[in-house]
Parts: C-alpha cells; structure tokens; sequence
C-alpha cells in the first residue's frame, strides 16, 4: 500500500495501526525483490534448531514446508531510540480541499509506518508535536499502552476538526526546545515543509543544536513538489491564500513562475546544503510520490548507526 488511493480501500480506514501494518508489510514485500534484499527487518536468517534449546524463535511455517526445525535468528537488539517530530502548522493542511494527500495526512501515515517498523526492530519511539509552539512531546518508549497513545495522538491529525487556521511555524525555536529535551542520544526524524518566516540563520542554528547534543537527524522535506516548488497551477486568474496568516492575492501564476521558481529553488538548495554541512540526511519527501522513498530513507540511515 503506497498511497491515499491504496488506503481508502481498507474498510478500517480509521484505524491507524492496521493501515501502518499494510504500508510496511507492502513495503517489506517490495524490498525483498528488490536491490534492498540485504535489509534485515525483523532477523537476520534461519539456523537449524539444536535439541535442547528453547523452542520459542522455531519458524513451524518454515516447518510446514520442510519438515525441517529452524530457528530465526535475530540480529542482536540495537537499543535505538528514534523520536518523530511532526510540524502540524496550519501551511502543512495544503493542499485543501482535495481528494488527494496534504501535507500532515502524508506524514502521519509515514510516522505511523515507522512507529510500526520500530516496533518490529524492538525500538523505542517518541513523538513531538509542534506549530507556534510545542503541542506535544513524549519521551521514546515501546510499551504497547504508549504505542497505542501514539497512533492515537496521530489519528486525531486526520480528523475533520483538526484544521488549525493561521497557525504559523516557529521550527527555530520548537527545534532548539526539543534538542534539549530528548535527553538520550536518539534517531531524530523530522516531517515539515519548512516554511517559516523565521530568520534562516537561526532555523539553520536550530538544526546544527540537534547535531551538537549528538543526535542523528533525518529531515523529510514534505511538499507538494508540483505545485509548491514548479507552481504548476492552470493559465488563468487564481486566488492565493497564505494558510498561516489569511493574506490574500490575486495573479495568473504564468506572470510570476519563473520568479517564484528561482526563489524557491535558492531557498530549498541552501536548506539542503546546510543539512549536509551537518551530516543532516535530507529527503524531499513529495506528497505525490510513494512512501517507500521515506522508508528506504530510514532503513539506510538505520543500517548506518548499528
């Protein structure tokens, strides 16, 4: 399951875990044929099960097709703490009204698979919330009283009554809030367009603080590639909302494209290389596109640290 289509096709569609469990089973399906087959996502291969021993990690669907005793072997337990950070500012609602993705379902659903995928690699996960301010923050943990919290606190992103309107972004300052307050050094991956009025310098700073208390960061930079950074919209008269402050202006896109092109293109190029500068995976997570770019993403960055 790749995309809202896919999604909507489940009768439990308010169900966040089940629809998790469809995204990563799917995606697990597509990396064992593919050139990512190497991944370990649960263990690492089978070994002949030796008289004596527990019976606990014995295979018995290999059995059934065997006849043969194995023991899945699992890759040692890393430990790792990630923490999902999420920016739930009113300018991640576009697009609006549309049958498509916007900006915060894509990446609650991304958040979802990977709090199931960190379950299934026995890793703890926390999440953070933030807009203006900090709307949520909990510590990483895998017990499945606080997973369920999680899916919940993330359910409640999809609702029809989560429309924050002219709710701006403070990241600087959520950013730098945070990197203090995930005490332990963690896995931190974050979902946000980055559009902010804030000075860059001081967005820029508040990634580098993350680095300095010695987490590893992935940025996934969620836009709609299309109409966000080509500014493909029709030849004709359109009527232009910021969602985060209710300004208002009128233009046909064709008379300012290229302009707005350019100036797009030089802010997300110097975001982008400031994020390599501090060893910041960047990722342009596109709306449009599939979510296995994020998970391949993960697993790569995942392999790196253990």
């Amino acid at each position: 399951m790749k995309n809202l289509k896919d999604i909507r096709q489940f009768e439990e569609f308010d169900n966040l875990e089940f629809i998790a469990r469809q995204v990563v089973e799917g995606f697990i399906t597509g990396l064992h044929k593919s050139p990512y087959h190497g991944f370990s996502v649960e263990f690492a291969e089978h070994r002949l099960y030796n008289k004596g021993e527990s019976t606990k990690h014995i295979d018995w669907k290999l059995y059934a097709r065997t006849e043969k005793l194995f023991v899945k072997r699992y890759e040692e337990e890393t430990n790792l703490r990630a923490h999902l950070i999420i920016d739930t500012s009113s300018s991640m609602l576009f697009p609006v009204k549309t049958e498509r993705m916007n900006k915060i379902s894509y990446s609650v659903y991304l958040a979802s698979a990977l709090i199931y995928l960190l379950k299934r690699q026995r890793d703890a996960v926390g999440l953070s919330l933030f807009d203006e301010n900090i709307k949520l923050h909990t510590d990483a943990r895998l017990n499945s009283v606080h997973l369920a919290h999680l899916y919940n606190e993330l359910r409640n992103l999809l609702s029809d009554d989560f429309q924050p309107a002219k709710v701006k972004t403070s990241a600087a300052e959520s950013l730098n809030i945070l990197a203090e307050q995930i005490n332990k050094r963690s896995l931190v991956v974050i979902f946000s367009d980055m559009f902010t009025e804030e000075d860059p310098e001081v967005l820029f700073s508040a990634l580098q603080h993350l680095r300095f208390k010695k987490h590893e960061v992935i940025l996934f930079h969620v836009t709609d590639h299309e109409l966000e950074q080509e500014f493909n919209f029709s030849n004709r008269p359109h009527r232009f909302v910021d969602l985060e402050t209710g300004k208002e202006l009128k233009l046909n896109p064709n008379e300012v494209r290229e302009h707005y092109q350019n100036k797009t293109k030089r802010i997300f190029t110097e975001l982008k290389n400031r994020c390599g500068q501090f060893n910041i995976d960047f990722v342009e997570a596109d709306i449009r596109k599939d979510f296995t770019e994020v998970l391949h993403a993960y697993l790569l960055k995942r392999g790196k640290l253990y």
